[in-house]
């Protein structure tokens, strides 16, 4: 067998260093993804508290979303109502997960006697109330505003006879115009919803019980 010489030595070495030289180029030319987290309420943005008798154990979830929300990236349409998914601006968290976690961050401010826990949970637990919703619309235009409609229903946990529902339409301004204020306009939108969850809890968890003057 015929050994390689200098001169096929050199080409070789050559070779691999192009091979090399061209990955670390394609490799840091390749733009990192961006993750966004949804933000719960600061103790002094809660506009109004609300009282709840002490002990109320309230589990919230399920979150449903449509499954065009259903992914990592984050979705927007533009002036056309087309649907924009970003590759690189992605939620840090599954949506739905991320909406329920909200809820129950804003709740414990907005209903600090009661006490929370997230679905799927221990059923063995002695619960009040169960919150559950759907993400019936969830528009972003990136230059106007977040339109998000959510149906939810609050539910005896001992009975499971649903105690209300309600249907709720919110508009926030995206600003700034980025996925960084759509984030941001998101998360006022879901504080918006549970202080209209944290109220009709309150009012719920306070009426006469029967045979209570």
């Amino acid at each position: 067998m015929k050994k390689c010489g200098p001169f096929c030595r050199n080409i070789i070495a050559c070779g691999l260093l192009i091979f090399v030289l061209s990955g670390c180029v394609s490799a840091g030319s390749t733009p990192n993804a961006r993750f966004y987290m949804l933000k719960p309420l600061g103790e002094e943005e809660v506009t109004q508290k609300f009282d709840i008798p002490s002990g109320i154990i309230i589990v919230v979830g399920p979150v449903k979303i449509p499954q065009y929300l259903d992914r990592p990236q984050m979705v927007t349409r533009d002036e056309e109502g087309m649907m924009n998914i970003a590759q690189l601006e992605r939620w840090g968290e599954p949506l739905d997960s991320g909406i329920a976690r909200l809820i129950i961050e804003d709740l414990n401010l907005i209903l600090p006697g009661a006490n929370f826990e997230v679905f799927p949970c221990n059923f063995a637990i002695p619960l009040d109330y169960q919150v559950i919703a759907g993400v019936m619309q969830l528009d972003s235009n990136l230059q106007k505003d977040l339109v998000f409609v959510a149906q939810w229903s609050i539910i005896d946990a001992d009975s499971r006879k649903m105690l209300f529902t309600k249907r709720s339409e919110l508009v926030e301004p995206i600003d700034p115009h980025s996925y960084s204020g759509l984030a941001d306009a998101l998360s006022k939108a879901v504080a918006s919803l549970s202080a209209e969850i944290g109220h009709n809890l309150s009012l719920l968890a306070n009426r006469p019980k029967k045979g209570e003057n």
